[in-house]
């Protein structure tokens, strides 16, 4: 199981003192946790893509590429590419170059995105959507895996005798997690395709999770990759930790209320109980993250977000601290118990590569299943 962090990369002021960093500065900041990540003993990092204030990783491959080159272990991804507003070819061409930079520490969770005025500023409608993250996506899917591709389609211009350049490190495509924290089709296309589903497990109560990661697994199945209990899962959610829980709690509180993603609405008290955020110690961490299992079944990739709401970067790499030094080599040991010996772990460049998933037949067998 892989245990990491990820990032939206939001630029907040802090209410503590005022202040807001600025671009520079979140941006360096990010490359620290990445780093901070990797020494500590985390498996993944991940990076938001955004493209409207106020955020800043507009350009996901460049911040990963500059990363790989300054760490030696850690699978780089994001935590959303636009399927939506990018063009395939590009994503295709983008993170194929990072792959070989990176020597196959690489992969990319796609993902719609929820702010409705990006779509126009790249030429599409936000009510295509999920019609436009169907199309890209199967786009993309070929141009790893053909190297000539005719296509046509309803979102961008066709292509004859396409070959996207470079090609992907050993003929081994990057592994794709597709992102969704409410939408089925989502959870359908990640299971046509073979692909692993990442649920943002962040914002919604236990119950949603659960029949989105059960829809997820039965698709799964359906078209012939496995049981549902092999199927690949990755959760996200959300920590802020101190060696003493009323500490956290007292600490946390001003960044909660007034954050632009939970901020003014149900109080602390209530979003823990609520979600999976969890506010308190590293025990309390621990449990609440175990108790995943309860609802999602074994799965393969556990992400926190940690840096968000305007915590600074001091703060945040103490609570990387205690997440590698406390809470991570507990959760690595718990999680192995009484895990089946046939639920696999989380897909690598290195077992992709010996175990030829996502290859050519794969492609000929999920359609094949979509026309039966």
């Amino acid at each position: 199981m892989q245990f990491g962090i990820f990032s939206v990369g939001d630029v907040t002021p802090d209410p503590t003192t005022g202040r807001t960093p600025t671009e520079r500065e979140r941006i360096k900041a990010m490359v620290a946790i990445a780093l901070k990540a990797e020494e500590v003993g985390l498996d993944v990092f991940a990076t938001g893509e955004h493209h409207n204030p106020p955020f800043v990783p507009s350009s996901p491959t460049t911040m990963l590429g500059y990363i790989a080159a300054r760490t030696e272990r850690l699978v780089l991804s994001t935590s959303t590419t636009l399927i939506t507003t990018n063009d395939p070819v590009k994503i295709a061409e983008d993170f194929a170059m990072l792959q070989h930079l990176a020597d196959g520490r690489v992969d990319l969770m796609m993902g719609r995105g929820n702010t409705g005025p990006v779509y126009p500023w790249f030429g599409q409608d936000i009510r295509q959507g999920i019609n436009l993250a169907v199309e890209n996506y199967a786009l993309l899917h070929r141009l790893w895996r053909e190297d000539v591709v005719d296509w046509e389609g309803k979102f961008r211009t066709p292509l004859q005798g396409f070959t996207s350049t470079p090609r992907p490190l050993d003929g081994v495509p990057p592994f794709v997690w597709h992102g969704s924290i409410r939408s089925p089709e989502i959870a359908e296309q990640a299971a046509y395709y073979g692909d692993g589903f990442f649920h943002n497990n962040i914002f919604w109560p236990a119950d949603h999770t659960k029949r989105m990661v059960e829809l997820y697994r039965a698709r799964y199945a359906h078209y012939g990759h496995g049981t549902p209990e092999q199927a690949i899962v990755g959760l996200g959610g959300q920590v802020f930790m101190r060696k003493n829980s009323q500490d956290a709690v007292r600490e946390f509180r001003p960044y909660f209320d007034v954050a632009p993603v939970y901020g003014h609405g149900p109080s602390l008290e209530e979003f823990t109980a609520q979600t999976p955020l969890t506010v308190g110690s590293p025990q309390q961490v621990i449990e609440k993250t175990l108790s995943f299992r309860d609802y999602a079944g074994d799965y393969q990739r556990q992400l926190f977000l940690m840096d968000h709401a305007g915590l600074p970067l001091k703060t945040v790499l103490e609570q990387l601290d205690l997440l590698g030094e406390e809470v991570v080599p507990v959760l690595r040991k718990e999680f192995a118990k009484n895990r089946p010996a046939d639920v696999p772990e989380a897909p690598t460049h290195a077992s992709l590569l010996a175990g030829g998933r996502n290859t050519a037949e794969d492609t000929a067998k999920n359609q094949e299943g979509a026309r039966t």
